[in-house]
């Protein structure tokens, strides 16, 4: 890897940590480092998705943090990726997105990706609500 590589990857990750530490105030320490590696198996994947997706793509731009949160909303509910979907809840909240528009948003969706993925995201953020 050269030394531009390096920087490259090195700015990424600051731009991630930032949008993160954004998109999820009170879960992510607002200083210093963070290493969430736990000595398992893919323990990578989690730094690699801070350079990647939050620094690469949250931290572009192109469009507002609340715009690219209903597109993750979307995709994630196409995707059926529950997991995800409950965390970006919490971002899309912290990113002006309200509990109306997150019902509408499923609502949508049962048009486009069929009914049982809207419920099952229907269920994701309830569960993400604590409701």
């Amino acid at each position: 890897m050269s030394a531009e590589d390096v920087k490259e990857t090195t700015d990424l990750r600051v731009a991630g940590l930032k949008a993160l530490r954004a998109a999820l105030p009170g879960v992510v320490p607002a200083e210093g480092d963070l290493d969430m590696r736990d000595g398992k198996l893919g323990e990578d994947l989690v730094e690699i998705g801070l350079s990647t997706v939050w620094g690469a793509l949250w931290g572009r731009e192109g469009l507002a943090p609340r715009d690219r949160s209903l597109v993750t909303l979307g995709i994630l509910i196409a995707l059926g990726a529950e997991t995800e979907l409950k965390t970006h809840v919490r971002v899309a909240l912290t990113n002006g997105v309200t509990r109306d528009e997150l019902a509408e948003v499923i609502y949508h969706s049962a048009g486009y990706t069929g009914f049982p993925r809207a419920v099952a995201a229907r269920t994701a953020a309830r569960e993400a609500l604590g409701e």
